[in-house]
């Protein structure tokens, strides 16, 4: 009996091999080719798998996607005692990509951020991605936010948009070395540590 084949399996591999070449040459440098002898699959096996390049690519950044929110996710359940701020705290690190472990994914990312400019079905990927993450950030601050209790409540979806977009600069600046890992995690917590303390104030009165 021939061996089943796991077109789910087979279909991630081929997205490792397509991060693995936009790290070492950016998406300009992925082709279809090169994806087949990275994945040690043959171009008819590439090409069963995604009907064109663009479809491989989308498939490679909803990947990569994924594996970023598992992970942030991950952390999160790793401290379920823990609270909403710090959960914040956590998943904010964590997507910044900002440890060493994590250049090469940064990398990645990035050079799927600058191709989407472009290409409006990488672009459609993206917004979805940063929409999960911006209701993520938004009910964490949203539960911290009342569980403070504060005078001035916190317009959640704008912080969380706000962080959000912090953090993508982060990747970048750590990415290009304007700023070190340490430099950029001091610049999140910095963040994160006006945005409790602009809240926690009292209303202004006259």
């Amino acid at each position: 009996m021939p061996r089943q084949v796991d077109h789910a399996s087979r279909r991630r591999i081929i997205a490792e091999a397509v991060c693995h070449l936009a790290d070492a040459r950016g998406l300009e440098g992925v082709t279809l080719r090169d994806v087949a002898a990275r994945a040690q699959v043959s171009m008819g096996t590439v090409q069963r798998c995604f009907r064109t390049k663009e479809e491989m690519l989308v498939f490679a950044l909803e990947y990569i996607g994924e594996r970023i929110s598992d992970r942030m996710q991950a952390r999160l359940v790793r401290s379920p005692a823990q609270s909403a701020g710090t959960a914040l705290g956590h998943a904010a690190t964590e997507i910044s990509l900002l440890s060493e472990e994590h250049r090469a994914e940064a990398r990645v990312w990035l050079a799927f951020v600058a191709q989407a400019a472009v290409n409006k079905a990488l672009a459609k990927t993206l917004k979805a991605n940063y929409t999960i993450l911006e209701n993520a950030f938004t009910r964490l601050i949203s539960e911290a936010d009342d569980n403070a209790n504060h005078a001035l409540p916190l317009d959640a979806q704008h912080e969380a948009r706000t962080l959000l977009a912090l953090a993508d600069g982060l990747t970048t600046h750590v990415l290009i070395g304007h700023l070190t890992p340490q430099a950029a995690q001091d610049v999140l917590h910095a963040h994160l540590s006006r945005l409790w303390e602009r809240s926690a104030r009292p209303p202004h009165t006259t």
